[in-house]
C-alpha cells in the first residue's frame, strides 16, 4: 500500500513545475500536461518513485547505515532541519563545504576541532588565554557549529543523501556521483534527473510540497530504524539462549564436582578418625 495519497500530493502541490520555457528535457517522462505555460508533473509517477524510494531508505536505515539530508534553499532548511533531527539523521542545510564527501578526513579534522575547543573550555585553559585570544577561539568555534554542527556525530561516509533542488546542490551531487554514493532527490520539471539514482518528480519550491515528501522519507527511515533495534534484540535474546544451554552444563558439572570433592573429603574425613581410633584401641 503506498504510504501517501494522490490527493494528499495534489493538496500539498506536489504538481506545480516550472514555466516551460525553463524546462528541462529530460524530465518529459515525469510530465502530464502543460498548462497555461507551466509544466504539470504526472503524480502517478510521483506516487510511485516516492514509494520507491522510501523502501529503499527504509532498508538503508534498518541496517543501521546513514543518509545525509542537503537543503541549502530558504523554503526547505528549517524542514529539513526539524524532520532530520527527528530521525536522528545528519543534514547540511547551511552552504555545502566543497569537499566534504571527496575529502571527508580533512572535514572530519574541523569537527574534531570543535571537540577540542570544548574541552579547553572545560580544562580551564581558556583561563590562561587573553581576551582577544577567547573571542578570536569563540567565534571559530560559533562558525564550525553552524557550518558541521550537524553532521558532528558523521563518522564514515554516508550510505546516501537525500537532495532538495538538485540544480542548487550540484555540488553535492557531483560529489556524490563522485565516490558512488547513491543520490535520492525531489527533482522538478527545470532539473537534470540523469544524475540522480532515484528520482521523485515533484515540486522542489513550495513548502508544503517540501514538508509531504519529506514526512513520508521520514517514516520510512524511521520505520527501518525500529526494525533495526527490534532486530538486534532479537538477536540479542537469541545469543543469550543459546549461551543458557552450555551455562546449564557447565553449572550442573561445576556442582556435581563439589559434590564430588565434599563426598571423598568427607571419606578422607571418616577414614582419618577410623584410623587414628584404631590406633588408639593398640596402644590400649
Amino acid at each position: 500500500m503506498s504510504r501517501v495519497s494522490f490527493e494528499q500530493l495534489l493538496d500539498a502541490g506536489v504538481h506545480f513545475g516550472h514555466l516551460k520555457r525553463k524546462w528541462n528535457p529530460a524530465m518529459a517522462p515525469y510530465i502530464f500536461m502543460e498548462r497555461n505555460g507551466i509544466h504539470v508533473i504526472d503524480l502517478h509517477k510521483t506516487v510511485a518513485k516516492l514509494d520507491e524510494a522510501s523502501e529503499v531508505l527504509r532498508n538503508l536505515a534498518r541496517s543501521g547505515r546513514r543518509v545525509l539530508f542537503v537543503a541549502t534553499k530558504k523554503q526547505a532548511k528549517q524542514i529539513v532541519a526539524d524532520k532530520a533531527t527527528a530521525i536522528g539523521m545528519p543534514y547540511v542545510v547551511e552552504r555545502w563545504p566543497g569537499g566534504m564527501l571527496t575529502n571527508f578526513p580533512t572535514i572530519r579534522k574541523a569537527v574534531k576541532k570543535m571537540s577540542t575547543i570544548d574541552k579547553m573550555s572545560k580544562d580551564g585553559t581558556f583561563d590562561n588565554l587573553s581576551k582577544r585570544e577567547k573571542l578570536q577561539i569563540t567565534r571559530q568555534r560559533a562558525k564550525l557549529e553552524k557550518m558541521l554542527g550537524s553532521i558532528a556525530d558523521l563518522n564514515r561516509l554516508p550510505a546516501a543523501l537525500f537532495v532538495i533542488d538538485v540544480m542548487k546542490e550540484h555540488i553535492a551531487v557531483r560529489e556524490a556521483n563522485r565516490l558512488g554514493i547513491p543520490v535520492f532527490a525531489m527533482v522538478d520539471t527545470n532539473s537534470d534527473p540523469s544524475t540522480i539514482d532515484f528520482v521523485i518528480p515533484s515540486n522542489d519550491d513550495a513548502t508544503k510540497s517540501i514538508e509531504l515528501i519529506l514526512e513520508v522519507v521520514c517514516q520510512a527511515i524511521n520505520e527501518g530504524l525500529q526494525e533495526g533495534r527490534a532486530s538486534e534484540k532479537e538477536d540479542t535474546v537469541a545469543a543469550e539462549q543459546e549461551d543458557e544451554t552450555p551455562r546449564r552444563e557447565r553449572k550442573a558439572r561445576s556442582s556435581a564436582r563439589r559434590e564430588r570433592t565434599v563426598k571423598e573429603d568427607d571419606e578422607a574425613l571418616n577414614m582419618a578418625v577410623i584410623s587414628r581410633v584404631a590406633k588408639d584401641l593398640e596402644e590400649e
